[in-house]
């Protein structure tokens, strides 16, 4: 089946984005979208790290929607992502909640509901969100429902964490997105002992949250916990070779897009790419010669143009790294 999606957090459409999850592909169909925007967050205190949003601006990131996907525990979810920076390094990770009752009316708040169950970051000198999600998958993430994982409903919170400003705090950006999920099968486990809370998994001190990535290192500590597959066990689990036979190239078929807080009501899956009420960062240039805001305009490896698109100018960040701003 084909579907357009409704949001499942609130979201706001006159913004521009590094990319957002543009489609979802589960074992009961393709969900399609249209919102084309998210803007960074860098304050880990804040309930905007949990699904985005910019809750001092007035747009609540984690406002429930009426629409839930389907998926079945054990199969895959594929997220299929718009163009990411390839100056925007960093890991790919996803979470899971157990929502208590009914998803499209709960809000998980700042309760320890939270555990993770894929992460990928730096391996072999290559990164999760360019190397591996970008440049050789398609710009498909694909990860594992716990095969063990109780029948219910849940919410997935699906983020790439950009390091590129990462050396000090705040540096590192959030890009959460989140979507309500019916999870069907026979498993009887909800998620591990351990859960953790959005705000609250991440600190400032968290390794991984403030990392030089241009100081050739080779290995980086994830942040957060351990991923859990379902069991007693945890493990590490990454991103899938491109998934065959769920294909998330981005349909002709999407929802209407909404600059209010009221999530759509058409459909029966939900995406969130909730946004700030400023442009989020962006690597492509708005004319020839110029870099839209927050995009790339400096460093010593970097070849791209360097004059930004006005009023926005270039400024320095660190010798690799210089930003229209």
């Amino acid at each position: 089946m084909l579907a357009a999606f409704s949001f499942l957090f609130a979201t706001a459409t006159t913004v521009l984005g590094h990319g957002y999850v543009q489609e979802v592909v589960t074992s009961s169909g393709t969900y399609t979208g249209s919102q084309e925007s998210n803007g960074p967050v860098e304050d880990v205190t804040l309930i905007d790290v949990q699904c985005n949003g910019y809750t001092a601006g007035g747009l609540a990131g984690s406002t429930p929607a009426p629409a839930v996907a389907v998926a079945a525990a054990g199969t895959n979810v594929a997220l299929n992502w718009t163009t990411w920076p390839d100056s925007h390094v960093g890991p790919v990770i996803t979470y899971m909640a157990r929502a208590p009752s009914d998803v499209t009316s709960w809000n998980p708040g700042t309760d320890a509901v939270w555990f993770k169950v894929a992460e990928q970051g730096l391996e072999n000198g290559k990164w999760a969100a360019t190397d591996i999600l970008t440049g050789e998958n398609n710009s498909i993430y694909t990860f594992t429902i716990p095969p063990t994982l109780k029948a219910g409903q849940y919410i997935i919170r699906h983020e790439i964490i950009a390091l590129h400003s990462a050396y000090a705090y705040p540096g590192a950006q959030f890009y959460p997105s989140c979507i309500q999920v019916e999870v069907t099968g026979s498993g009887t486990e909800t998620g591990p002992s351990e859960l953790v809370a959005f705000p609250g998994a991440y600190t400032s001190s968290t390794p991984g949250i403030v990392f030089d990535v241009y100081k050739g290192a080779t290995e980086y500590p994830i942040p957060g916990p351990a991923v859990w597959t379902g069991g007693s066990g945890s493990s590490s689990q990454g991103l899938a070779t491109s998934a065959t036979g769920t294909s998330a190239a981005a349909s002709s078929t999407v929802a209407s897009g909404t600059s209010t807080r009221v999530p759509v009501n058409t459909s029966t899956a939900v995406v969130s790419s909730a946004t700030s009420t400023s442009s989020a960062p962006g690597a492509t240039s708005t004319a020839t010669g110029t870099v839209a805001q927050y995009g790339q305009c400096g460093g010593l490896t970097y070849t791209g143009p360097t004059t930004c698109a006005s009023p926005y100018t270039c400024k320095y960040s660190n010798d690799y790294y210089s930003q229209c701003l």
